[in-house]
């Protein structure tokens, strides 16, 4: 492996500070979600992505583990500044049919492609405070998710826009407990932030209030029969109030069905946010002078997302809740707050990594708890609206890759690697806000050494995604039936310079 610098001429310098603050700028930026393996991202190291992230804890001269494994921090010698960027683009397009509570088909088209393109930006400070400490701050994104449908799709009643992302702030430390063996640990301020869209089928609603009528009346007819078989009404008066009461129904429910007629749609909006704290702590070894294994435990964070639910109702809705006799009884669909509870799984990694003269082999593995995220429900703040609930019955997941970097010369290093990324989806809790399926990475990338203390990375990965089926129910019993093709791309850039 090389190891040697050389300084930093006086052309170089200007060069050199430039790129690396317009990479700190980017870094930056609030944070968009995009998409890896369900909504948890990787890229926070543009060297570890060209290797498909093995060895990211190992192979060294990487200020990430600031955010990966703390304990890693004590391969670091001196201070380091680290921006990355990742370009990921994620493309999800659905091939299938709907139907409605009564199987009749829901007009629409496919949505288009959900995926999209966004930026994941990440920032490092890493810094050896003495012979045995280390200190080490970063700013990652963890969580991130987007996907958005046509707003007239087949599916646009089981979600249209799902956007999940996290942003953490990470403050890290590390002790050499010996000269072959560090521990570290991590405190971790993480922001998370939902949104969930989708088209309110009021057809179906009005379905649902056209069966109350039908059993409000089924109930009168019963007492009415019940008073004239116990004598206290006369059989024909019975007959003249059983008839009216079931007129009376039937035209309360064809008004019902007048004013919800299929196809004509309300819109939901729910979005919220929470500031929650967690912990990580990690340990090295130096196995021998050219092997090296980590450990890395991050914590669950739990959030109680704070927010509000905002719902656009239809002219015939608005006539049903303007009748006193159904306003109390039907959801006002109406601008509320809402709370929901929200998880962010805890992860065990591990890395390894050898090195030899000329190259590096690493390897590392990861296993995410998702069996955490059963459910998203929202409780509204107006005590008339239900909750909205999502069912995720998520399992936990395992991510594995093995990559390594050759060195081409003093200044060029090639990378390359390969990963398996599995699901925590599966047929019957896979929906349309999540069309996730097991993927596997391909990757490759290149480091430059411009000098002894300025280095830039570039990489590249593509996903390659399992077809995703889907038999998803949404709350008003619409079901949407199909297959998902999936793909996605990452391009990574990265700047490091040591003082």
């Amino acid at each position: 492996m090389h190891t040697s610098f050389r300084s930093l001429s006086g052309a170089t310098r200007p060069l050199a500070l430039a790129a690396l603050s317009i990479a700190v700028v980017g870094a930056l930026v609030a944070p968009a979600s995009a998409d890896a393996s369900a909504f948890q991202l990787k890229e926070n190291s543009t060297k570890s992505m060209g290797r498909a992230y093995a060895g990211s804890a190992t192979a060294g001269g990487d200020a990430s583990v600031v955010a990966n494994n703390p304990a890693a921090m004590t391969e670091l010698d001196g201070t380091y500044l680290q921006a990355d960027v990742t370009a990921i683009n994620f493309s999800a397009k659905f091939n299938g049919s709907a139907h409605d509570v009564l199987g009749r088909p829901i007009s629409g088209g496919n949505g288009g492609d959900a995926g999209t393109t966004l930026p994941v930006p990440a920032l490092f400070i890493s810094s050896k405070v003495s012979d045995k400490v280390h200190l080490g701050l970063g700013f990652s994104v963890p969580f991130g998710f987007q996907t958005e449908y046509d707003r007239d799709w087949v599916g646009r009643y089981n979600g249209i826009k799902s956007k999940f992302q996290s942003l953490d702030a990470t403050l890290s430390a590390s002790y050499d407990v010996t000269d072959t063996f560090a521990l570290g640990v991590s405190a971790i301020a993480q922001r998370t932030s939902a949104e969930l869209t989708s088209a309110i089928n009021f057809n179906a609603v009005g379905l649902g209030i056209q069966q109350g009528i039908a059993a409000q009346t089924a109930a009168g007819v019963a007492q009415i029969q019940a008073a004239a078989a116990a004598g206290q009404i006369p059989p024909a008066t019975a007959a003249a109030m059983i008839q009216q009461a079931v007129q009376q129904g039937q035209a309360a429910a064809a008004g019902v069905a007048a004013v919800t007629p299929q196809g004509v749609d309300g819109y939901a909006r729910v979005k919220g946010d929470d500031w929650a704290y967690g912990y990580q702590v990690g340990a090295f070894w130096k196995l021998t002078p050219n092997d090296k294994l980590a450990l890395n435990y991050r914590s669950k964070i739990s959030h109680r997302l704070e927010g509000t639910g905002n719902f656009n109702t239809t002219p015939g809705y608005d006539l049903l809740l303007a009748n006193p006799a159904l306003a109390g009884s039907i959801p006002p669909f109406s601008h509320t707050t809402g709370t929901a509870g929200f998880t962010t799984p805890a992860v065990i990694s591990a890395s390894y990594w050898h090195q030899a003269e000329k190259f590096g082999l690493g390897i590392d593995f990861a296993y995410t708890k998702w069996d955490v995220f059963k459910e998203l429900r929202v409780k509204y703040g107006n005590p008339g609206q239900p909750d909205t609930a999502e069912t995720f019955n998520w399992r936990n997941t395992v991510y594995a890759s093995i990559g390594g970097d050759y060195y081409l010369n003093d200044k060029v290093t090639l990378r390359a690697g390969i990963a398996v990324d599995t699901t925590p989806t599966y047929n019957s809790v896979r929906d349309v806000r999540v069309p996730d399926s097991t993927r596997k990475l391909a990757t490759v990338g290149i480091g430059y050494k411009a000098s002894d203390r300025f280095e830039i990375n570039a990489s590249y990965a593509h996903i390659f995604v399992n077809q995703a089926h889907i038999n998803s129910t949404s709350s008003t019993g619409d079901v949407v039936t199909g297959n998902f093709d999936d793909y996605g791309n990452l391009l990574g850039l990265s700047a490091t310079y040591k003082f």
